[in-house]
């Protein structure tokens, strides 16, 4: 009785446990192009990185900017000495004077002011130099932001090209399913051989075999595209943009490239390190120079050493002076800094003329990939019309026996690989249009 009370009260759990758990629906997302843009932006680590960079570099400018401004130093001390026999004069005629006293605790405070009057050039170098690291970590980050908008646009027209190979692979399946049962039916009359149908099942068999690696690949770039917007793990972007080729007129590539060469973030920001890389020959030079500040200073302390006799209280004290400084001779430290800042300006310089030839030369070339797509659409276009139009054909005189299977089947693979290359051709333009937008750097 006890055993069938047990097994009573195990059933709903061996039930809840046996029963199948409803599978988790997957996720979808519809996307534009622009939503993604924007969603890649806040949320790239990158961009984060290259914003506390700049923020760092203004950080920097500010401290080189207020060398210039005046040092207020303020000290505080106490200190506690053992006693030691009071140094005392006596005068004829007169009482008794205490020149040194027995005073064990001294309490001093103190004021410095230092004023910049002449560094050699060195202050407004360093805010030379400052000002245009700046300048460059803001162009870094331009540079980066472009960088992600080529990126990700580059990554959302794939995960569309993939997903168009991929729906026009089905329809190619489909349509050779029906040749196949066609095929079937008339080797079920006597009127097909077993080579036709053959033929057809291989063609069938390598569409599928596409449609499995254009599934594989809009995958990657589903994964690639959640990487760069940050979204959720096994959720499905569904891209709403459409696939037709934007409209847009031929540009001239002189004018393109000198575009690319005022507007580029990775030439201006390195101009920027050029300046300040001969900013820092200044700096460098001006360790040789005289260096004068105006300083001044205020104690008030108990007792106050410069007071005599000493007394136990307060007093003050206050100097004011000028402090000239020269380096007679280090050892040809200053004269080397200074060559080596000046060869790594040099090095600059050559490595932004060798940049704006590189700028040139994609510029040019992006150019080319884009008119080259462009003018592959035409003739895409032209070979779907004309491929459908030879199935069509192909299918009526298959059917009244006019035509072997072989022809059509060949007809049916040409249409296949001439939508294929429209859809290719298409985001092509699309992907070619944005990677010139990058290297134009608009």
């Amino acid at each position: 009785m006890r055993l069938v009370r047990a097994l009573l009260h195990l059933t709903p759990l061996v039930l809840l446990v046996s029963s199948p758990l409803p599978a988790l629906e997957e996720a979808s997302l519809p996307l534009t192009l622009a939503e993604a843009l924007q969603r890649a932006r806040d949320s790239s680590p990158r961009l984060d990185q290259l914003r506390s960079l700049e923020m760092g570099s203004e950080a920097a400018l500010r401290g080189a900017r207020a060398q210039r401004w005046p040092v207020l130093s303020l000290g505080a001390s106490y200190a506690r000495s053992s006693d030691v026999p009071e140094l005392s004069f006596a005068f004829p005629g007169g009482p008794t004077q205490t020149v040194f006293p027995n005073i064990p605790d001294t309490f001093r405070t103190r004021a410095d002011l230092a004023v910049p009057l002449y560094t050699g050039g060195r202050v407004g170098a360093s805010i030379r130099s400052a000002g245009h690291q700046r300048i460059a970590s803001a162009s870094d980050l331009s540079a980066g932001q472009a960088d992600l908008v080529a990126e990700t646009t580059d990554a959302y027209w794939s995960l569309v090209r993939a997903r168009e190979v991929e729906r026009v692979l089905r329809e190619a399946i489909a349509s050779y399913e029906a040749h196949l049962r066609d095929v079937e039916n008339l080797m079920e009359a006597g009127m097909a051989a077993r080579n036709d149908l053959l033929s057809v099942q291989v063609a069938r068999d390598r569409a599928e075999l596409d449609r499995l690696e254009a599934a594989n690949l809009a995958e990657k770039a589903n994964e690639d595209l959640l990487r760069l917007i940050d979204a959720s793990a096994g959720t499905r972007i569904e891209p709403t943009e459409s696939l037709g080729p934007p409209p847009s007129a031929p540009e001239d590539t002189k004018a393109l490239v000198a575009a690319a060469i005022l507007a580029r973030p990775e030439i201006a920001g390195l101009r920027a390190r050029f300046e300040g890389a001969r900013a820092a020959v200044s700096i460098a030079r001006a360790a040789g120079l005289p260096q004068a500040s105006l300083i001044g200073g205020l104690e008030y302390s108990n007792p106050n050493q410069r007071v005599l006799p000493l007394q136990d209280k307060w007093q003050s004290t206050w100097s004011v002076g000028v402090a000239v400084s020269l380096t007679a001779f280090d050892g040809g430290r200053t004269s080397a800094a200074t060559a080596e800042a000046r060869a790594h300006a040099d090095a600059m310089e050559s490595q932004l003329e060798e940049l704006e030839r590189g700028v040139r030369l994609e510029v040019t070339a992006r150019a080319l990939d884009l008119e080259t797509a462009r003018a592959g659409l035409a003739v895409a276009a032209r070979n779907v019309d004309a491929a459908r139009d030879s199935v069509q054909v192909g299918r009526d005189r298959y059917r009244e026996g006019l035509t072997r299977s072989s022809e059509l089947l060949d007809a049916e693979t040409d249409l296949l690989r001439a939508e294929l290359d429209r859809t290719v051709t298409i985001t092509r333009i699309r992907i070619a249009g944005a990677r010139l937008d990058r290297a134009v750097g608009r």
